[in-house]
């Protein structure tokens, strides 16, 4: 299970890291020039192997799951984060990268608000910012029954994101993630995530006008599209559909998380949701040792790693 951790949150943040010097970068200006290597500075000014928030707010995750989970020491982590630079890269930079809505819920929760009433859940409020940072959850549920695992990642996901699409999102990626630890091979995956997901939202009598949307994963044959029919924004199912997309159309750590990055876009979560699955099915050592080497507090994500690795064995 560490090996699989590992893989996870390094994959996340080598991905983030790679994707944060290009983020908002057009595909057009990617295509023309590509990322092919760990760079720095760009978009956000910030030094070689800098994460941003989609690797902070995970790191809080798989913190507060080493601790002995709890939903109000994670919204309290996030609070400490955003003000007191609690998992940030670079303690003299900061957050430097924070999304509205996460903003807005982190407020909440800075005021008492309920963690699982935190989360905006107007239908205009689907950004990515709960499903960048929920993967470590896939480790922690490997015993809970099905629909407890929605119900769990509906919560988790309404610290800052409490609509039903993103929290399908959410629970889509962290139901892919989940077979991969039982050690299934990636289309086969898909495939049966087709049949499972469906019967579950029947079930539970989800919106049927909300699974729709997701349409292109549960109906289609997603990795058969061309690039130009994969967005790369920061809407959820945008992110989710090309983190799907990178991961199905390659066959290593190093190809897919450049794919992510350089279809341009919202580059660095493209490249960390996606990065964290292929970190889990390839494994750490996929991961160019270069690149590890350039992350920052890569000896704090290690000793965390060790930490969450002894909590969820």
């Amino acid at each position: 299970m560490e090996a699989q951790i590992k893989g996870a949150l390094f994959g996340l943040s080598v991905g983030d890291a790679l994707g944060v010097p290009v983020e908002f970068n057009s595909r057009a200006i990617l295509e023309a020039s590509p990322v092919v290597d760990m760079q720095g500075y760009g978009t956000h000014n910030v030094p070689i192997g800098t994460w941003s928030d989609d690797s902070s707010l995970t790191f809080c995750l798989a913190e507060t799951i080493a601790q002995g989970f709890d939903l109000y020491k994670l919204g309290q982590s996030f609070c400490k984060w955003r003000y007191e630079k609690h998992w940030v890269a670079l303690p003299e930079i900061g957050v430097f990268d924070i999304g509205n809505t996460t903003q807005i819920a982190i407020e909440r929760l800075s005021r008492g608000e309920r963690p699982d009433l935190a989360g905006e859940i107007h239908e205009s409020s689907n950004g990515n910012g709960s499903l960048m940072r929920i993967l470590p959850l896939a480790f922690y549920m490997r015993s809970v029954e099905v629909e407890e695992r929605y119900l769990l990642i509906k919560q988790v996901s309404s610290l800052t994101h409490g609509h039903a699409r993103s929290v399908m999102a959410c629970h889509y990626y962290l139901e892919f993630a989940g077979k991969l630890l039982q050690g299934i091979d990636k289309h086969i995956i898909y495939k049966q995530l087709q049949s499972e997901v469906m019967d579950l939202y029947g079930r539970l009598e989800l919106n049927a006008m909300e699974v729709k949307r997701f349409s292109r994963l549960l109906l289609g044959n997603i990795n058969q599209l061309h690039n130009r029919e994969i967005n790369s924004s920061g809407y959820v199912i945008d992110t989710l559909e090309a983190a799907i997309w990178c991961f199905l159309t390659t066959d290593n750590y190093k190809d897919c998380v450049l794919t992510a990055v350089n279809l341009g876009g919202d580059t660095d979560t493209t490249a960390a949701v996606v990065g964290g699955l292929a970190g889990m099915y390839y494994g750490y050592e996929a991961i160019p040792e270069n690149w590890v080497k350039l992350l920052a507090r890569r000896d704090d994500i290690t000793l965390l790693v060790e930490r969450m690795s002894r909590r969820v064995a």
